[in-house]
C-alpha cells in the first residue's frame, strides 16, 4: 500500500513535468485561466506545473513518510497501538497524504522554500543512491555465498556459478568495448577515454582483489561472481553517464558533438535505448530499494547490524527465504496456510527503518524528475536527454558502488575482531 502511494505521487508528478499536458489542458479545458487565477495558481496555473510544482508534491510525501518514520520509532510488538497505526487506516492516509501535497502550494515565501528544499532534496537523494549501492553489493554476496554453500553436496553448483561468472564478465567487457568503438574517436574524445580507461581499471581492481589470498583467507565466500555483478553495473552506469552528458555546441550554437554513437541519420545518440534501459532500471531500483528494507537480512545489514553467519541451502531463487532454508516454524507447519515471518515475538523489521527509506526516496524521485541541479529546463519529455549534473551523479554512484564493495573486502582485514556477515 505505501508503495502504492509511492507510485500514485510519482506518476502525478510526471504529469506536472510535462509541457504537453499543460498546453492540452490550456487548450481543451473551459474556464482553464479562469480557474487557475481562482485557485491562485497563476494565470496559466503555471505554478501547478514544473520542477516548483514537483518540489511541493514531493515535500508533501516527504513530510509524510517523516512523520511515520516517527510514529514507528523502537516498535517492537506487531500487536501495539502504533503497529496498526503502521499496518492500517489505508484510506485516512490517503486523505494526509493528499493533504500534505496540496498544502505544500501554500507555503509562504516559496522561492526561499524551494531553494532550501533543493539543497535537502539532493543530499536525501545522495543517501539513497548509496542504499540502492549498498543493497547491490549485498545482493552480490548473498548470491554468491548462497551458490557457494550448495557445492558442498553437489559439485554441479560450480558449473551454475562459473556460468553465472562468465556471463557477467562478458557482458561488462563487451560493454566496455562498445562504448570504447562508439563512445571515442581516434581524434579527441579524450574524456570519454579516460573514463572508460578508469572504469575499466576499477573492475579488473576489485575482481583482482576478491580472489586475492588475504581477503580468500578471511572471507571463503568471496568470488568472481560478485565482482562480476559490480562490473556489468559499473558498466551499466558509465553507458548511462556518458549517454548523459549534454550535447557540443560551437560558438554558433551549432550541435558539433562527436563523442557519441551515430546509428542514424541526424541522430547523435539512440535515445529509446537510453530511456528504456534507464526508466526500467529506475524503476526496479527505487523498488527493490524501498521493498527490500523490509526483509530482515537486507535491515538489518544497513543499520549496520551484523549477525553470525549461518548454514545456507543453495538454490536458484535464494532470495525467497532470507536465510535460505524454512524455519523451524515453517518446517513444523502442518495444514493451513503457509507462515513466512512470525511476529508473536516482535516485527520482523523496522516499521521506522522502513519509513526512512522511502522518505530518501521521495527526495531521491524528485531530484531524478527535475534533473537534479539543472531543473529550470527539465520536463518529462526531454528527461533522457542529458545534462552535467546527471552525468557526475551518475558516474559518481559509479565510483561509490567500487569504494563499497572494496569496504566489504578489505573490513574484515582491517577489523579482525568483528564478525562480518554479508
Amino acid at each position: 500500500m505505501y508503495a502504492i502511494y509511492f507510485i500514485l505521487v510519482v506518476v502525478l508528478c510526471c504529469i506536472m513535468m510535462s509541457t504537453t499536458v499543460a498546453t492540452k489542458m490550456k487548450e481543451h479545458i473551459p474556464f482553464f485561466e479562469d480557474m487557475c487565477k481562482g485557485i491562485k495558481a497563476g494565470d496559466t496555473c503555471e505554478k501547478l506545473v514544473g520542477y516548483s510544482a514537483v518540489y511541493r508534491v514531493c515535500f508533501g510525501m516527504a513530510c509524510f513518510f517523516f512523520i511515520f518514520c516517527l510514529l514507528t520509532l523502537n516498535i517492537n510488538n506487531s500487536k501495539s497501538c502504533r503497529a496498526h497505526i503502521h499496518n492500517g487506516f489505508w484510506f485516512f492516509k490517503l486523505l494526509l497524504l493528499g493533504a500534505l501535497c496540496s498544502g505544500a502550494f501554500f507555503i509562504p515565501d516559496q522561492e526561499t522554500f524551494l531553494n532550501a528544499w533543493r539543497y535537502i532534496g539532493a543530499v536525501g537523494g545522495f543517501f539513497f543512491i548509496g542504499i540502492q549501492l549498498f543493497l547491490l553489493v549485498e545482493f552480490a554476496h548473498k548470491w554468491n555465498k548462497n551458490w557457494t554453500a550448495g557445492t558442498a553436496s553437489n559439485k554441479l553448483w560450480y558449473a551454475y556459478l562459473a556460468l553465472a561468472t562468465l556471463i557477467m564478465y562478458s557482458i561488462a567487457t563487451g560493454g566496455l568495448i562498445l562504448m570504447a568503438v562508439f563512445y571515442t574517436q581516434k581524434d579527441g574524445c579524450v574524456e570519454n577515454k579516460i573514463l572508460l580507461g578508469v572504469n575499466g581499471g576499477l573492475c579488473l581492481l576489485i575482481s583482482m582483489v576478491a580472489i586475492s589470498p588475504c581477503v580468500q583467507n578471511r572471507q571463503p565466500h568471496s568470488g568472481l561472481l560478485q565482482s562480476g555483478v559490480i562490473s556489468c553495473y559499473v558498466t551499466y552506469l558509465t553507458f548511462s553517464a556518458l549517454s548523459s552528458k549534454p550535447a557540443e555546441v560551437d560558438e554558433h550554437g551549432k550541435n558539433v558533438t562527436i563523442c557519441v554513437p551515430n546509428f542514424g541519420q541526424d541522430l547523435h545518440r539512440d535515445e529509446n535505448l537510453v530511456a528504456g534501459l534507464g526508466t526500467g532500471l529506475l524503476i526496479a531500483c527505487i523498488a527493490y530499494s524501498c521493498l527490500t528494507s523490509t526483509t530482515r537480512s537486507s535491515s538489518d545489514a544497513l543499520q549496520g547490524r551484523y549477525a553470525a553467519p549461518e548454514l545456507e541451502v543453495a538454490r536458484c531463487c535464494f532470495c525467497f527465504s532470507p536465510n535460505g532454508e524454512d524455519s523451524e516454524e515453517q518446517q513444523n507447519v502442518k495444514e493451513g496456510p503457509r507462515v513466512i515471518y512470525d511476529e508473536k515475538k516482535g516485527t520482523v523489521y523496522s516499521y521506522s527503518y522502513f519509513h526512512s527509506v522511502f522518505f530518501l526516496a521521495s527526495l531521491y524521485v524528485m531530484m531524478t524528475i527535475t534533473s537534479w541541479f539543472n531543473y529550470e529546463s527539465a520536463n518529462i519529455e526531454n528527461f533522457f536527454s542529458g545534462s552535467w549534473s546527471i552525468f557526475w551523479v551518475k558516474m559518481a554512484s559509479c565510483w561509490i558502488c567500487v569504494l563499497l564493495y572494496l569496504g566489504t573486502l578489505v573490513a574484515p582485514l582491517c577489523c579482525p575482531s568483528r564478525q562480518f556477515s554479508v
